[in-house]
């Protein structure tokens, strides 16, 4: 009798424990926990914690409020100006409703990856290679308004960021690019050179002016010229020559003819050059070119022609024609007779004309 009170107290106890370890479940901070009771949801959600529930007939499932960062695989495509590109991203997104996530999907996690990568290469297809490489802020926020507007309503599913992680272009594209990139630095550098002989020639114009007004700076500027020719180890030997010397000679040489090539343009190309030096950075906003400042053109002064006098000019005649000389044709061995000692009459005097207009001389048979 003991015996069968001590297994009927043990069996007690084993289904008590069993029955609490059912009924008993521990959500954690970052869950929210959905009971379905004989498959219907019992609202609300339970939160973190310990919670009870029936042991028979309710089934708790866990979700995970966390932010999620998932991958997408890498999209090939072709963008808006006709570049094959390959390009990746990475997606951030939570759920903001359980029972939704739950209960309208089947899996949040796939359906989530795929929406993702199908958003991907519509976003490709529809921007061009320079956005999706320097324009990628609004490239990313594109792709999260496309990827959360059918996820969040209906998934209960919020995506928090889109980012592209890499965008992978065709070597010969690259090398495209690079020598773009080259090209540009060699234009800024052209630019730079030509601002400097620009400055430098109105520095060396403004010396010359100074020097000019007075004869013994230019002497003093070539004597010490010729110090710092002689301070190297070379073997050259300098001879100065007076500027006067040579101002001699121009002044007894002919002088060319001159010519008026009208006023001298008061534009320098200063604008255009400042416009140029405001766009020299690569991928910088174009600047359009300024306006050309009206510039006078200088007119052709109109040479008088002379007038012929025709009285002077003889007269052209016309060579005479003359008929070609007629020659009388050869006589063949047809026209002698066959008999020996036949005598052949001379041939008539009349002249008949051939068919060509030219004139001979009809032939007539042997008398016999």
């Amino acid at each position: 009798m003991v015996a069968a009170l001590v297994v009927i107290l043990v069996v007690l106890i084993v289904a008590g424990l069993t029955t609490v370890g059912r009924s008993l479940r521990v959500v954690q901070q970052y869950e929210q926990g959905i009971v379905f009771r004989f498959g219907k949801i019992i609202y609300p959600p339970r939160g973190p914690g310990l919670t009870i529930i029936r042991p028979v007939g309710d089934r708790m499932q866990k979700v995970n409020m966390q932010i999620i960062a998932m991958g997408v695989p890498a999209q090939e495509g072709i963008t808006k100006d006709n570049v094959s590109v390959r390009v990746d991203a990475v997606v951030y997104f939570r759920v903001v409703d359980p029972i939704k996530a739950v209960v309208n999907v089947q899996n949040y996690m796939f359906a989530v990856s795929q929406q993702a990568q199908t958003s991907l290469r519509s976003v490709i297809g529809q921007s061009e290679m320079d956005q999706l490489l320097a324009d990628r802020d609004n490239v990313n926020r594109e792709l999260r308004r496309i990827i959360d507007e059918p996820t969040e309503g209906p998934w209960g599913i919020r995506v928090e960021r889109v980012e592209l992680k890499d965008v992978n272009l065709p070597e010969q594209m690259k090398r495209s690019m690079s020598r773009q990139a080259e090209a540009e630095r060699e234009r800024r550098a052209r630019i730079i050179s030509a601002d400097g002989e620009y400055q430098a020639s109105k520095r060396l114009a403004m010396a010359a002016n100074v020097m000019a007004r007075d004869p013994a700076a230019l002497q003093l500027r070539l004597l010490q010229t010729v110090v710092e020719v002689a301070a190297e180890k070379n073997s050259t030997l300098v001879m100065p020559v007076p500027v006067e010397l040579l101002r001699f000679f121009d002044k007894y040489a002919p002088a060319p003819p001159t010519q008026d090539m009208g006023p001298v343009p008061t534009d320098t190309g200063e604008a255009e050059l400042a416009a140029a030096e405001a766009s020299a950075e690569i991928g910088g906003v174009p600047v359009p070119p300024p306006a050309l400042t009206d510039v006078p053109v200088p007119e052709i002064p109109k040479v008088p022609i002379p007038a012929v006098d025709e009285s002077a000019v003889p007269p052209v005649s016309d060579p005479p024609v003359s008929d070609p000389p007629v020659s009388d044709p050869p006589v063949s061995d047809a026209v002698a007779d066959e008999t020996p000692g036949a005598v052949t009459e001379a041939p008539s005097t009349d002249v008949a004309a051939s068919a060509d207009g030219r004139k001979r001389a009809p032939r007539k048979p042997p008398a016999s």
